[in-house]
């Protein structure tokens, strides 16, 4: 336990698995809660995601998810296994899994059944579909949400290619982990004001088809329809990094005093003087066209020479990074948002620190991942098991 962490004294028996759940008790331990993940003896698949690695179960992704978590082998098809986590759950806050309702009613682990273990619980079931519709026994993976919360449907729009396409992001497990993550807390703030624990459904779909349509919603807002879904300006297929003479370049002249700004910056006032473009409101109506017209000038310059341009007259602009080179990127390096570490067992290893700081709170200093029950033994002993 760190002093000072704002999550002090909370304790979370975690027995989700993979992304979305380990994702939001992440963000909790972060903030200083005592996570105890509670994983099957073969231990959550997830360690086996990101190899190669050093020792068995310790991949990458498991080193970035998993940090300052304790963690129990305990096999919850077994009756000790079953004993030792409702032992934890006498002790925990917030109980977390990501258990279909048939599987972890047979566990004895339903709302009702860890309730009258703990009256005070704060119960948080990260599920795939919203149990009151008919998609509710599906099982979901990060795909599968991608395709039916429409994410799916929105680079066609922006591509040649007339086919669905998944984001190369696990970004259906991500938003949803973030959701999740906010209504544990929202959950503990009403518990701390009343003394209530309660029943916490945190659905994929919902949270990412709440995501990608808080603005492509569009002109099916209101009722009638005033135009199609979609934010224009983002399924417009100009807006994507400009080509220049060495790589790729961001420039976002998001108000139209900057994109006059621009290109009389760059030598090529001429751009407005098209009757398509010649006053604010042709312009803000063929936003495309004044991508594609940027779109052709930007290989006059190298992306240094261009972010140059943009500084010097408060245009918004980034060069474009490749994953690779995000190590070394110069703002984050400057911000140790990327720090080298030694885990006792997998050696050097890069942690990514939380994003958010808190000036009411010491930085947080979080062990590393967990060996695969690393902690059985010793929160047995806590927990006065046998």
């Amino acid at each position: 336990m760190r002093a000072g962490a704002m999550l002090e004294g909370i304790r979370i028996a975690d027995m989700s698995t993979v992304i979305f759940g380990p994702y939001a008790t992440q963000i909790l331990a972060d903030m200083g809660a005592d996570v105890i993940k509670i994983e099957p003896p073969a231990g959550d698949t997830a360690r086996n995601i990101g190899k190669p690695a050093k020792t068995r179960g310790m991949g990458a992704l498991h080193l970035t998810i998993n940090r300052g978590k304790r963690s129990v082998d305990w096999d919850v098809r077994s009756e000790a296994g079953r004993a030792a986590v409702r032992r934890l759950i006498e002790t925990s806050d917030v109980f977390v899994h990501n258990v279909r309702l048939d599987g972890v009613k047979r566990l004895g682990l339903d709302y009702d059944a860890v309730r009258a273990i703990k009256p005070d619980i704060v119960y948080v079931h990260c599920t795939g579909f919203g149990q009151a519709g008919p998609y509710a026994p599906f099982a979901a993976y990060d795909d599968v949400i991608q395709a039916s919360s429409g994410i799916a449907s929105l680079l066609p729009r922006v591509t040649d290619n007339p086919a669905p396409r998944y984001l190369p992001m696990a970004i259906a497990d991500k938003v949803s982990g973030l959701t999740a993550a906010y209504a544990v807390l929202g959950a503990i703030v009403h518990k701390l004001r009343t003394g209530e624990g309660q029943h916490v459904e945190v659905p994929m779909l919902e949270s990412v088809a709440a995501f990608n349509l808080l603005e492509h919603m569009s002109g099916r807002t209101t009722e009638p329809r005033t135009g199609p879904m979609g934010y224009a300006r983002q399924v417009d297929k100009e807006r994507q990094p400009f080509p220049t003479r060495d790589g790729h370049i961001s420039i976002a002249p998001y108000v139209d005093g900057n994109w006059i700004k621009l290109f009389e910056a760059c030598g090529h006032g001429e751009i407005l003087q098209d009757p398509l473009l010649a006053d604010p409101v042709s312009r803000f109506k063929n936003g495309s066209l004044l991508n594609e017209r940027l779109r052709a000038i930007t290989p006059e310059r190298t992306t240094a020479e261009w972010l140059a341009l943009c500084a010097g007259i408060s245009v918004a602009a980034m060069r474009v990074n490749d994953l690779e080179e995000l190590i070394d990127d110069p703002h984050l390096k400057a911000v140790d948002f990327l720090r080298l570490k030694q885990h006792p067992t997998e050696g050097g290893y890069y942690e990514v620190r939380p994003p958010v700081t808190f000036s009411a709170r010491p930085d947080p200093e979080l062990g590393p991942a967990p060996l695969l029950g690393e902690h059985s033994e010793t929160m047995l002993g806590e927990l006065g098991a046998e």
